[in-house]
């Protein structure tokens, strides 16, 4: 049986908030992630999922985009 964690929890894990964890489970960015009422269960081996906003340059540097 798989070890499941809570939003709060992945939250602290990943150094995000916990609405932002929210919105990944919504969006479905968590690899095996279920919705049990009104909770989200995450697996405790999932991964953070990577910021899209988030560019490589040609120098391999990471940069936010901005609109």
């Amino acid at each position: 049986m798989l070890d499941f964690i809570s939003v709060k929890e992945a939250a602290e894990k990943w150094g995000i908030s916990e609405r932002r964890v929210q919105k990944l489970c919504e969006e479905e960015r968590i690899e095996g992630v279920l919705r049990f009422g009104r909770s989200w269960m995450i697996p405790k081996s999932a991964h953070k999922p990577e910021d899209l906003r988030k560019k490589i340059s040609k120098e391999g540097e990471a940069y936010a985009q901005t609109n």
